[in-house]
């Protein structure tokens, strides 16, 4: 019945913290992962996404791959009860294993738009915008720079409006006329007026000195 299920789970998690101890990290990841199963059959789904958490953070030492699809499982999960803030911070550590260990510019931008997705959702406009210039910043490397842009206008503009980030609109205007300059001359000349009748600040600015 479920009490040898249960059973099951507490001998895996205790398994698994052995093998963390151990520095066995593989092992630990695949005993995580059984508790996780364990769990879904006894429809406790925050414990098993939990586990399944657990799992990708041990798996991240030895198989970055497998710890990608432990969070994936977990995310699955999150998003199923609705808990998109959560969803989205295992997003963003996806993003960073792509980045970090599997070097996977593409995918990485991918999870960062995703975790952008979820915080808008919920109203997380700040963390949002965080992962949004992961994505610009990565967009530009990628010479996709009216991906870039757009990004960039769109930060800088809510920036603007806010009395603590004023100050960092015009960082933001300065990339996005960057990567206008690497589009074309004539549009990165335009762009540059167009900021400065938006933010009259940015005018003053060194920045925009040296775009002009």
């Amino acid at each position: 019945g479920s009490s040898r299920i249960e059973e099951a789970c507490d001998i895996y998690a205790r398994a698994a913290n052995m093998f963390k101890m151990a520095k066995n990290w593989s092992a630990a990841g695949n005993a995580f992962c059984q508790a996780a199963q364990l769990h879904l059959q006894l429809q406790s789904k925050h414990d098993a996404a939990t586990n399944f958490v657990d799992a990708g953070n041990a798996f991240k030492k030895a198989d970055p791959q497998e710890a990608i699809n432990c969070l994936i499982r977990a995310i699955e999960i999150y998003t199923d009860m609705g808990r998109f803030t959560i969803a989205a911070k295992h997003h963003i550590s996806i993003a960073e294993i792509y980045e970090t260990e599997l070097v996977d510019i593409e995918k990485a931008i991918a999870h960062y738009e995703q975790a952008a997705d979820y915080y808008k959702g919920e109203e997380s406009n700040s963390s949002a915008n965080k992962c949004l210039l992961k994505v610009a910043t990565y967009a530009a490397q990628l010479e996709q720079y009216q991906k870039a842009v757009e990004i960039y206008e769109q930060v800088g503009t809510s920036a603007m409006d806010s009395p603590l980030l004023k100050y960092s609109a015009k960082e933001y205007f300065f990339k996005a006329a960057l990567c206008h300059f690497c589009i074309d001359m004539l549009n990165a000349k335009l762009a540059v007026q167009k900021y400065e009748e938006m933010f009259p600040a940015f005018t003053e600015s060194r920045e925009c000195k040296l775009v002009k």
